[in-house]
């Protein structure tokens, strides 16, 4: 707000932590204070729960299924995400260069993982960079480069010659890759759908793994060790079922192999929480899943036995502290959403923002 008078006051409950519940918050020339203006004038009221703008920490803008995608349609896709509630994005990977979006103040913040990289002809046409282990140390500086502070792997995916899902990298290959990046200031991430890549990657160095569920009770305890978080993307897994029924023909292992992921995919988050696991929030959004589903998956959350409470955080306060962002913190940019009712209660409320505050401007 450049009119140094004109401020919003957001009224009602600001959960600014999970145990840090306020009455109120400022918003001056864009950012928060919990301090009343003096002399303020053009005070606007917004009423409600307030949390931090949600989290999507596994989100593609800038694609869908069949590759890289309009500016435009990556306009839409951004402003899905924010109007259901999503003011910062993790890129898990894009072929598109979304840097401009950088310059909208009304649309949402987001940390990039450069593009995909995967083994060649082993993933979805027109993601990835597609190369052999020989080539991944020199991918992944570029990609830690253009990203911001993140990389990301495909860990594993559908092997034709076995007919089932299989690690795509040698252990000493990403081991190298992997300790690059953290030479080059990046964490590193995988898709990884099924059991036999975790151990090298993790043992590799690796900070996460998106989808995770090929996690058993031997791969959970290590995990837990070493600290490496997942982004379960349970929105996602619902739609193994339907991939399964149509790769039954073609490739059987790997459709009952995805059947038995999908069917024990609750058990394998709550295990992993339990185990003390981060746990994040994130969809997949941008391939063949729309936008705008972090809500969804905090419910997701609940369903599978996380308590509410951890479930929230896992899209706001914790999301945004692992992810290096600021909250509802003094001076930190307003970006926040307001509910009607107080979420921590029922997380469905997530799905029906009342207000969405993007850089202190109600634009939703």
């Amino acid at each position: 707000m450049s009119d140094q008078g004109a401020v919003l006051r957001v009224k009602g409950r600001v959960l600014v932590g999970p145990e840090d519940v306020r009455d109120e918050l400022w918003v001056i020339d864009g950012r928060i204070s919990y301090e009343r203006p003096a002399g303020a004038r053009d005070v606007t009221t917004v009423e409600g729960w307030a949390l931090p703008g949600l989290v999507d920490a596994h989100c593609h803008v800038g694609l869908d299924t069949h590759g890289p995608v309009p500016d435009e349609v990556a306009e839409k896709q951004a402003l899905t995400d924010r109007d259901a509630g999503t003011l910062l994005i993790r890129d898990a990977g894009s072929p598109s260069d979304t840097r401009w979006i950088d310059g909208r103040e009304d649309l949402p913040k987001i940390i990039r993982a450069g593009r995909h990289i995967a083994r060649t002809r082993r993933y979805i046409r027109n993601f990835a960079h597609e190369i052999e282990p020989e080539d991944l140390v020199a991918y992944v500086a570029q990609e830690a480069r253009r990203g911001d502070g993140w990389v990301k792997l495909v860990g594993d995916w559908l092997d034709r010659s076995s007919g089932d899902l299989g690690a795509c990298w040698p252990r000493e290959s990403v081991t190298a890759a992997i300790a690059e990046a953290h030479r080059l200031g990046a964490r590193v991430t995988a898709h990884c759908f099924a059991e036999n890549s975790l151990v090298d990657l993790v043992e590799a160095g690796i900070d996460c793994i998106e989808h995770a569920t090929g996690l058993t009770e031997e791969t959970i305890p290590l995990f837990a060790e070493r600290g490496v978080a997942i982004v379960p993307t349970l929105v996602n897994i619902a739609t193994f079922p339907r991939l399964a029924e149509q790769g039954d023909a073609k490739f059987p292992i790997w459709a009952d192999h995805m059947r038995r992921l999908y069917e024990r995919r609750y058990d394998t988050v709550r295990a992993a929480y339990d185990a003390g696991i981060p746990v994040f929030v994130g969809t997949d959004a941008g391939g063949a899943l729309a936008h705008g589903l972090a809500g969804a998956e905090v419910g997701e959350f609940v369903t599978a036995g996380i308590p509410a409470l951890e479930a929230l955080s896992a899209a706001t306060w914790g999301a945004r502290a692992w992810l290096g962002r600021p909250g509802l913190e003094e001076g930190a940019p307003a970006d926040l959403v307001v509910y009607e009712t107080d979420p921590r209660a029922d997380v469905r409320v997530l799905g029906a923002p009342r207000r969405v505050v993007l850089n202190g401007n109600v634009v939703g």
